[in-house]
């Protein structure tokens, strides 16, 4: 056990909602115990499960579109939840997370520990900025994720 905990902000700053999980990962510096690792990736499933090699906790931010659609709509998935949810949402990544997680398990690549704090998109076309509905989540976002992350850290 290593007590190394990695916070991942998944997605695309270049793609309007898409870009929630790095701007999550950006407010939370300075608001996560030192040691915690703060990243950003774009999804892809073979990095994220290289992001997480060795950590013990991991705590993903993504952007999720809902159906029906709830924008900045706020969502808390264990690794086995966030796995089998493929009906109603879907990941705004070519794999979605679900896909990763499955991925990782087969391999034996799977966190011990792993949480996901998603919010439901509005707009993931090309372009720099979150809406409004987003923009207005992200707060109670980046508060949730902080306390996975404090949670974890009493753990140890």
């Amino acid at each position: 056990m290593t007590g190394r905990t990695v916070v991942i902000g998944v997605g695309n700053p270049l793609r309007g909602d898409d870009g929630a999980g790095p701007a999550a990962v950006e407010a939370l510096r300075g608001r996560v115990p030192d040691g915690t690792v703060l990243t950003v990736s774009d999804g892809e499933p073979a990095r994220l499960l290289d992001l997480w090699d060795g950590a013990d906790a991991v705590v993903v931010v993504e952007a999720l579109r809902g159906a029906p659609a709830r924008p900045g709509t706020l969502h808390t998935f264990t690794a086995a939840e966030a796995a089998g949810r493929t009906a109603g949402t879907a990941s705004t990544h070519a794999l979605g997370l679900g896909d990763c997680l499955a991925l990782a398990e087969a391999l034996g690549r799977l966190p011990r520990r792993l949480v996901v704090h998603a919010v439901e998109v509005a707009d993931v076309a090309l372009g720099e900025g979150l809406s409004d509905a987003v923009r207005s989540a992200l707060p109670e976002l980046v508060d949730r994720v902080a306390a996975s992350v404090r949670r974890e850290r009493k753990r140890e």
